[in-house]
C-alpha cells in the first residue's frame, strides 16, 4: 500500500507541474493586462479597450481644469493590472474645465464691476456707453448676460450708462469740423464719427447731416457723428 500511496503522490505532483507550468488553466489563459487610456480621446480608449479583450464601460463626464474636452483622465481597473477577458473597464472623460458664471454687475459703479469680474475668473474685454437714466459709469447691462457660464478667463463686456438724455444736441449743420467741435465741447457732447459725401449743393468741408438730429436730448459724453461735403473736383 505503501508503493500505491508513494504513486499516487508522485502522479499528482507531475499533474500539477504540467497543469501550472505546462498547460496552463484556462483562468491564465483567459487573462489580459489592461491597456493605459489616460490621455486618449473617448473613442480611441474604447477601440483599445475592445482590441484587448475587455469590455468598455459607461464613460462619465467630469470637470478637469486642464484635459481638454473628451480626452480619457482616469480609468478602473489601473493600467498594467492583469484581469480576467471581458472585464469592464469604467473611464471617465473631461468636460473642460469648471464653468464660470457671468455676475450680475447691474448698478455696480465701473471700476467696481471690473474687480467683481476679475474676482470671478473672467476678464473685462471692453467697456460700452449707451445713455440710460442710471447715473454716469453704473454697468446697466454685460455682454453676455448675467449667469451665463462661461470657461474661466473668458471676455466680458460691460455696458454702462451715460447718464440720463439731458442735453439739448445743437444744430451743427453748416459749421465745418473745427467749429462742431467747440458747439459740442460746450454742452459737454463729443464728436463722433465723420464721413466725407459729395455734394453739388453744400460748401465743401461744411457739414451737411448729424446723428441724432438737432433738438434730440443727449447723455453728457454722448458722440455725434457728421457727415462732411466733400471738396467737388475741378
Amino acid at each position: 500500500m505503501i508503493w500505491l500511496a508513494t504513486f499516487a503522490g508522485t502522479f499528482l505532483v507531475g499533474y500539477l507541474v504540467a497543469t501550472l507550468l505546462l498547460f496552463p488553466a484556462p483562468i491564465f489563459a483567459s487573462s489580459t493586462v489592461v491597456p493605459p487610456l489616460i490621455g486618449m480621446t473617448q473613442e480611441v480608449a474604447e477601440a483599445v479597450t475592445t482590441r484587448s479583450g475587455l469590455t468598455p464601460g459607461a464613460a462619465e463626464g467630469v470637470m478637469h481644469p486642464t484635459a481638454p474636452r473628451g480626452q480619457v483622465v482616469w480609468q478602473n481597473p489601473p493600467a498594467g493590472v492583469a484581469v480576467p477577458e471581458g472585464t469592464e473597464v469604467r473611464i471617465q472623460v473631461s468636460a473642460g474645465p469648471q464653468r464660470v458664471p457671468v455676475p450680475d454687475l447691474v448698478g455696480y459703479e465701473q471700476r467696481l464691476a471690473t474687480r467683481l469680474v476679475s474676482a470671478a475668473g473672467l476678464r473685462v474685454a471692453r467697456v460700452e456707453q449707451a445713455q440710460s437714466p442710471a447715473p454716469k459709469d453704473v454697468v446697466v447691462t454685460t455682454r453676455p448676460p448675467a449667469g451665463t457660464a462661461l470657461v474661466p478667463g473668458a471676455d466680458v463686456t460691460l455696458v454702462v450708462s451715460l447718464g440720463a438724455p439731458t442735453i439739448t444736441v445743437p444744430n451743427l449743420i453748416g459749421l465745418t469740423e473745427v467749429e462742431a467741435q467747440s458747439a459740442l465741447q460746450a454742452v459737454t457732447l463729443v464728436l463722433g464719427t465723420t464721413l466725407l459725401r459729395t455734394s453739388p449743393t453744400d460748401v465743401p468741408g461744411t457739414i451737411i447731416t448729424q446723428t441724432p438730429a438737432p433738438g434730440t436730448l443727449a447723455a453728457p459724453g454722448t458722440a455725434v457723428m457728421v457727415t462732411i461735403a466733400r471738396e467737388r473736383n475741378p
